[in-house]
């Protein structure tokens, strides 16, 4: 892909609210990090299991952050097991299945690694492997393929602040607003 083409990609946030719809999963916060080789989706009770010699997992998922009462069970081939090296650098095997992830206006298929996230600020991870010659990430802004989440600011009270409401169409600016203009600038090959 030459710089020219790479300009021509949709813009992504480095945060996105994402479906999967094979995985019955209509909404979940997602990090978009390149750092990250493979994609991650918080799940637990996963169980792998045979149907007529093929191999399936079986699991879980909260899709909210924060939010335990909706849990979707869901059931998938499973591509391998493999060895992921987690951000605290510690090594663990993770079932690896298929399946298509969606924004407002775009669907791919992605590997999908399955692992317990609980503890950590998003649901799901979507890695390099899963953006590359898809989109350009723009590290400033969020939620430039989907809708923002809607909730309400808790107010303090104490500190004399009312509640705020966020609509759920509102984007976070970028402090630039001339960042996409410098970032294509930057892969402009014209002479």
């Amino acid at each position: 892909m030459t710089a020219a083409e790479r300009t021509d990609l949709p813009l992504i946030g480095w945060r996105e609210r994402l479906a999967l719809p094979e995985l019955s999963v209509t909404s979940v916060k997602a990090k978009i990090d390149t750092g990250a080789r493979s994609s991650a989706l918080h799940a637990f009770d996963i169980e792998l299991f045979k149907r007529a010699d093929v191999d399936f997992v079986r699991f879980k998922v909260h899709p909210a952050q924060r939010h335990k009462k909706k849990t979707v069970t869901v059931e998938a081939q499973l591509l391998e097991m493999r060895s992921i090296r987690s951000s605290s650098g510690q090594a663990e095997m993770r079932p690896v299945i298929e399946t298509l992830v969606a924004t407002n206006s775009l669907q791919w298929p992605i590997e999908l690694t399955l692992t317990n996230r609980d503890m950590m600020g998003f649901r799901m991870l979507l890695g390099r492997q899963a953006v590359r010659q898809r989109f350009l990430v723009d590290s400033g802004q969020s939620y430039l393929q989907s809708s923002a989440p809607k909730h309400k600011l808790k107010s303090s009270r104490a500190k004399g602040r009312k509640t705020k409401k966020i609509k759920g169409s509102q984007k976070i600016k970028h402090e630039n607003s001339n960042f996409v203009e410098k970032l294509r600038t930057l892969f402009n090959t014209s002479d």
